[in-house]
């Protein structure tokens, strides 16, 4: 998997990932995100669009992140349009529990509410 981290001036983090997410990849983000975390943020956009496949690990990784973030009071919106991450979402019946938004001004908004 491929993680991209950009910060834009209004201290809202995305993080791009592309390829198969996978236990190790998912120890990867965890590890990654709890980093970020130890910065003062207040958004967090995570865009699973490039997502080529996601198993149990890849989603246990989200819920993790999420949790970890809502005790910090960090919204975290979840990008994903269609593909495989989405898919996943829906199957394990997770769509309701993130904010999903299909593009990153979608998702913008959405952290702001």
């Amino acid at each position: 998997m491929d993680i991209k981290i950009s910060k834009n001036d209004d201290n809202i983090y995305l993080v791009k990932l592309s390829g198969e997410m996978d236990l190790y990849s998912s120890e990867q983000l965890k590890e990654l995100i709890m980093k970020i975390i130890a910065n003062k943020i207040e958004r967090f956009i995570i865009d699973l669009n490039n997502i080529d496949g996601i198993n149990s690990a890849g989603i246990g990784a989200l819920i993790s992140v999420f949790s970890t973030l809502k005790k910090l009071n960090c919204p975290l919106v979840i990008i994903a349009a269609e593909g495989e991450a989405l898919r996943a979402l829906e199957v394990t019946r997770l769509k309701g529990y993130f904010s999903i938004a299909r593009t990153l001004e979608e998702a913008l908004a959405l952290g702001r509410e």
